[in-house]
Parts: C-alpha cells; structure tokens; sequence
C-alpha cells in the first residue's frame, strides 16, 4: 500500500461520530415534595441550570427492553457487579414526537461502582427499527460498532420493550470547582406496561407515590462536601431504587419494594385525575 493511502475502514474510523459516552459515580435519594423549595435554593446558588432546563424543567420518556424472564431486572436487584440496560429515551414534550424526532438509543451499565453509558442520536423512526424490528439500520462508519453491539443483544437476548417510564425533571451543572458534577430532580414518576410507542395517546401511573422525587448525584470523580453536607442537613438518605423496575413491580412482573404506591393512587392521563382502584392501562 502506498504511504498516506487510506481504507474505507481507516477513514470510518475518523469519521464524525454521534456516540456518546459517559463515566460517572451515580447516588440516589428519595425527598418529600415538601423540602423540594429548601433543595432548589441551595442547588441554585451553587449550580447553573442544565441549558436544556427551563424553571418547569423537561419531560424524560423511555422505553426500556428486557427478556422475557426479566434479565435486567434481576441483574438490579440482585446487585451484579456488571449489570446493563438498554433503552430508547426522548427527552421534552412526549405529544410533539414524530417519526423524524431525535431520540437517544443508550447502552447503560454498571461496573462496580461506576455507571458508564454509551448512546447515539436516532430518528425515532430508526430506532424503532434498530431495537423493536431488529434491522440493522445505515449509519456513519464510526457509529456502526455501536449499532451492531445494540443489535447482537436485541436479537442474542431477544429483547423486547417491556416497560415505559416518564418524569419531569429539573437538572443542574456544576461550575467553577465543581465542573462535572451533575444533580438532577425527578418529580411525577410514572409510567406503563404496554402501548410501547413513547408518543401513544396512552394512559400512565404513578410508580412512585407522588410526593415522594428522586435526587440524583453524578460526579465524575467526588460529590463536593456542600452537596454531602446538604443531603445530611435535609436527613436524606441513600435509595437504591431504578426508576425501570419500579415500573415492573408497579405492574405485577416482580414483587413490590418498599417504596411501592399504593394501588387506589394512579394517574389518568391527560386529565391528571386521581381515580381509585387498579385501573389497566388505556382504559
């Protein structure tokens, strides 16, 4: 081969990508919606918003796949040391999503105590067929070993959507000293166990009782001792919780936690309305 040639494998390999990756130490706690204003004060003299965040914050709506005997559930709640997901997720308003939307397709998991995530931007369309019709799908050379790898366990595992989750969240950044750190604020957690399109016209319930959001702490190396000494002065504790298996107890495919909502509290979307008993979903 002459010097400075280049194979069509050699340029894919410099190729504008559109994977994503991240490292990251993850913590979790459960706060009352009562110390929510307490919490956003003192986040938003330390913290910039997320840009994507507004002061009502953004919807995050995913579908999650699994086998049919729920493998990555139970890799959760038994705590493997490497355990692994995959899900497609939109993030803003669920009724504005067209087939032509970007929507991430994510690899998440778990390696002793570090979350890593790998993901790439889709039209909705595509990941639809990639992760629910099982094709391979055309895209840039350096994004191909993902969507091979998201392929081979779709198809190896035969995955399939299992869960839908939904929330509204506000999301801060770290500046200055606390470059990386991210902290995120999960109110209205609910979700569903069919009609598997994100932007079905379906209905959803509560899977965590709706006072009660979801803390998390990302950090890339250390949670800066304000954050720490913030948690403890508000008495918050650490929650091993997953948004995604507390929509597969909430619906029957495993047995409750403790942070389980009780079965006369559902949503009725898009009313809002509360009404009693273990409604099923769409009805």
């Amino acid at each position: 081969m002459e010097s400075g040639a280049e194979t069509e494998e050699g340029h894919a390999l410099r190729a504008p990508s559109s994977l994503h990756a991240f490292n990251r130490f993850e913590i979790k706690y459960l706060i009352s919606a009562a110390s929510i204003p307490q919490l956003r004060a003192e986040l938003e003299s330390r913290l910039d918003r997320d840009s994507h965040s507004s002061a009502e914050g953004y919807g995050v709506w995913s579908v999650y796949y699994d086998t049919t005997s729920l493998r990555f559930y139970w890799e959760k709640i038994e705590g493997l040391r490497f355990r692994r997901k995959i899900r497609v997720r939109h993030y803003g308003d669920r009724t504005t999503l067209t087939d032509d939307t970007p929507v991430f397709v994510e690899i998440k998991q778990r390696v002793n105590r570090v979350t890593q995530k790998r993901r790439i931007t889709l039209p909705y369309r595509q990941a639809r067929r990639l992760c629910d019709d099982r094709e391979l799908i055309e895209v840039a050379g350096a994004d191909r070993p993902f969507v091979h790898e998201v392929l081979g366990l779709v198809q190896g595992l035969d995955l399939r959507p299992t869960a839908i989750t939904g929330y509204q969240r506000q999301a801060y950044v770290g500046r200055d000293a606390d470059v990386g750190l991210r902290v995120t604020l999960d109110q209205r957690i609910r979700g569903r166990d069919r009609d598997f399109q994100l932007n079905a016209d379906a209905t959803n319930r509560f899977t965590l009782p709706p006072d009660l959001c979801v803390l998390e702490v990302k950090a890339n190396e250390r949670v800066p001792y304000w954050m720490s000494d913030l948690t403890a002065r508000l008495e918050l504790q650490v929650a091993r919780i997953s948004k995604y298996c507390q929509s597969i107890e909430t619906f029957g495919g495993a047995p409750r936690s403790i942070f389980h909502i009780p079965d006369d509290q559902t949503l009725d979307e898009p009313t809002g309305a509360p009404r009693p008993g273990p409604q099923p979903i769409g009805a």
